[in-house]
């Protein structure tokens, strides 16, 4: 009895250790702005926080306005499965911030 509680223990903490290592990749796709002259852009980028568009929002707002984009909006967030379909339309704004 004493075996298997610890075999258990060590179970769970292996399993409360790696939720890191087993997370899965997540993507947002957002339209971002330039003011002066305007100019638009549709956008997918690669998440590491939450996958949640508010961890998208939080990430994206710097990174585009180091290049003077202005985030619109994030229009959703997904995993790997939804790349190809979105690559043609992001265009050059494919994975690039």
């Amino acid at each position: 009895m004493k075996q298997i509680l610890i075999t258990s223990l060590i179970a769970l903490s292996v399993v409360l250790a790696s939720p890191v290592s087993a997370r899965a990749e997540c993507y947002a796709d957002y339209k971002a702005k330039q003011d002066a002259p305007l100019r638009l852009h549709y956008g997918v980028a690669q998440i590491s926080g939450s996958c949640s568009k508010a961890s998208a929002q939080s990430e994206l707002k710097p990174r585009l306005a180091g290049e003077g984009w202005i985030l619109l909006n994030v229009l959703s967030v997904f995993g790997p499965d939804g790349l190809e379909e979105r690559k043609d339309s992001a265009g050059v704004y494919f994975l690039r911030f």
